[in-house]
């Protein structure tokens, strides 16, 4: 490595690292002020919020990452510009791309190791810190009674004092005990004092009365007609009460695969898979929508079958040679284990048996008599079902014989009729027909059908709908890990030759122009992303939409700082303004 890479880097990493500090310590601010009622005030101990922190720390890292280094290199070459010290690389023959490459090598290394944190380690930490965020917020806030106010943050009873006196003690104690589920004022305790104190790693909490009376009335569950309920009222000179808070102040952490589903946790693998079970999902919500619309309409069962579309079938035959792989593989594990228990139990059973030979002996035997039977068996029993049927089939058959003759004999024919029908004949089932109502009801079951069809229709739309609406969410995810990435180098092209153009260095000028394109960068992800979850863009347009703009302009301030341009000095308006009236005089002067 040259001197001059040296010395570029070097004066590159200190602002990096100390703008990324900055960066990640704001937006981690602004995360804790966004969960602050929620984590605090809850008596956890000093180690579970560094948890919590370092946690959020590592996942708010890849939006700190672009930020911080548009404002170092923007810095970095700002300092250069300012100290003259960048008109000496260039007047020694060293372009300004030649002095941008060892930032520009270092931001594209930054930039694979950021994807690789946006796929591994950032996927892993979002799960901890969900699972740790649900936990904290699930908690009851710590146990603190104040004099005059009612305390319910223990389950099943409302606590009054009148006074504290001390670290424990209590005067003026009023308890409601809910505990039984019990709703009023069914269960009351009074007493002059008292004292609340933790014991047994504060796990319990005792509460100690002095001189109290208490007051219990069973609830009343039938009419006023019946005899009055039962009512005790005890006096005491001193009643100890046990809290168990393991379950209300201890901090439980739930499983971490109850968050397994969320697309924020997975990486590109794993949003793949979701991608396709999305599909399978979406493909039969479609199969189901031809099937039952088939179902509805009668006739389509008659004449014709509504076939589904090609692609519908071939995803349908995939998915349904998946399952049936699946399935086959859980059945040969299930069947395998089966067989290694049989072989368990046939070998047990075998070092408890004197003399085997004579059991296998005796059990053929038994099998073969067995055998025997079932044959015997079977066989009468297949005989008498082939009688059956047959004298069912003739009773059948005279049945309908003797039908038929009380209908030829009641109409006066004494063969059936195989002539066609006549006009006359036609025109009285017409009339039938139309009398009796059967083309209204035609059309009212026509017209229920239809509306049947249509809320189903409406139905499956909404489920593909809320279906496509998750599948592009998870794409979003999935290009995001990219984007970021690519996001430091895209901000890097405009922080360096803008620092090259305005040779301003310090915190004045870089931070505020920094904090301008970094809104703007934020503003154009979110109108992209926003896009994309609606629908109205492809999800990966929407999400690079940000990238793509950022680096028109990066390339547009490349090309000024190569050229000196003064882009942040009013000469440099000024001559531009003057150029544009000359353009006009000079297109006067050809007019006249």
């Amino acid at each position: 490595m040259k001197k001059l890479d040296k010395l570029i880097l070097g004066s590159f990493l200190g602002p990096f690292l100390l703008t990324f500090i900055v960066v990640d310590f704001i937006l981690l601010t602004v995360n804790m002020l966004k969960y602050f009622d929620e984590i605090f005030g809850k008596g956890l101990s000093f180690w579970i919020y560094v948890e919590l922190i370092g946690y959020f720390v590592i996942s708010i890292s890849p939006m700190a990452l672009p930020l911080a280094v548009l404002l170092s290199s923007l810095m970095t070459f700002g300092n250069l510009g300012e100290h003259f010290e960048l008109t000496a690389i260039k007047s020694s023959g060293i372009s300004l791309l030649r002095a941008l490459r060892p930032i520009g090598v270092f931001v594209i290394v930054l930039s694979f190791a950021a994807y690789l944190s946006n796929n591994y380690l950032v996927p892993k930490v979002n799960l901890k810190t969900f699972s740790l965020l649900y936990d904290i917020r699930m908690k009851s806030p710590a146990l603190e009674i104040k004099a005059g106010v009612f305390y319910n943050g223990i389950p099943g009873y409302s606590i009054k004092v009148d006074e504290k006196v001390g670290e424990y003690g209590l005067k003026g104690i009023l308890i409601y005990n809910h505990a039984n589920g019990q709703s009023g004022n069914l269960d009351v305790t009074l007493a002059d004092s008292g004292s609340m104190e933790p014991f047994f790693n504060e796990n319990y909490m005792k509460l100690s009365l002095y001189n109290g009376k208490k007051y219990k009335e069973d609830r009343q569950t039938r009419g006023i007609l019946e005899k009055p309920v039962e009512f005790t009222r005890t006096s005491f000179d001193a009643n100890e009460v046990v809290f168990d808070l393991n379950n209300t102040f201890k901090l439980n952490r739930t499983a971490e695969e109850a968050w397994s589903t969320n697309r924020s946790i997975k990486n590109i693998h794993e949003i793949k898979l979701g991608l396709d079970s999305i599909k399978t999902l979406v493909n039969d919500q479609r199969y189901s929508s031809y099937r039952e619309a088939e179902s509805i309409y009668p006739f389509f069962t008659r004449e014709r079958k509504l076939k589904p579309a090609s692609d519908i079938m071939e995803r349908k035959a995939l998915d349904d040679s998946i399952r049936t792989y699946k399935i086959s593989l859980q059945k040969a594990l299930t069947d395998s284990l089966d067989r290694v228990k049989m072989l368990a139990q046939k070998d047990s059973s075998s070092i408890l048996i004197d003399n085997p030979e004579s059991i296998k002996l005796s059990t053929s035997k038994e099998l073969e008599l067995l055998n025997n039977n079932s044959v015997a068996a079977s066989s009468e029993i297949s005989s008498s079902d082939s009688i059956f049927r047959k004298r069912k089939s003739l009773d059948r058959s005279k049945n309908l014989s003797s039908v038929l003759d009380s209908i030829n004999s009641a109409i006066g024919v004494k063969q059936l009729r195989t002539a066609p029908l006549t006009d006359y004949e036609r025109s009285q089932i017409d009339s039938l027909a139309t009398n009796r109502g059967y083309y209204q009801n035609a059309i009212t079951m026509a017209l229920n059908n239809s509306r049947s069809l249509k809320n189903q229709f409406s139905v499956k739309q909404t489920q593909i709908d809320n279906y496509e609406r998750d599948f592009r969410r998870f794409e979003i995810a999935w290009y995001q890990k990219y984007t970021q990435a690519f996001a430091c180098f895209a901000l890097f092209l405009i922080g360096a030759p803008l620092g090259a153009i305005i040779k301003k260095g310090g915190l004045g000028m870089p931070v505020l122009i920094s904090i301008i394109f970094f809104i703007v960068y934020y503003m154009l992800t979110m109108t992209g992303e926003k896009w994309a979850k609606e629908g109205i863009v492809d999800p990966l347009f929407g999400t690079f939409f940000s990238n793509i703009c950022m680096l028109p302009f990066g390339l547009f301030f490349i090309r000024q700082a190569r050229k000196d341009a003064r882009l942040f000095e009013p000469d440099f308006y000024i001559g531009v303004w003057k150029s544009i009236q000359r353009g006009f005089k000079v297109l006067r002067s050809k007019a006249n």
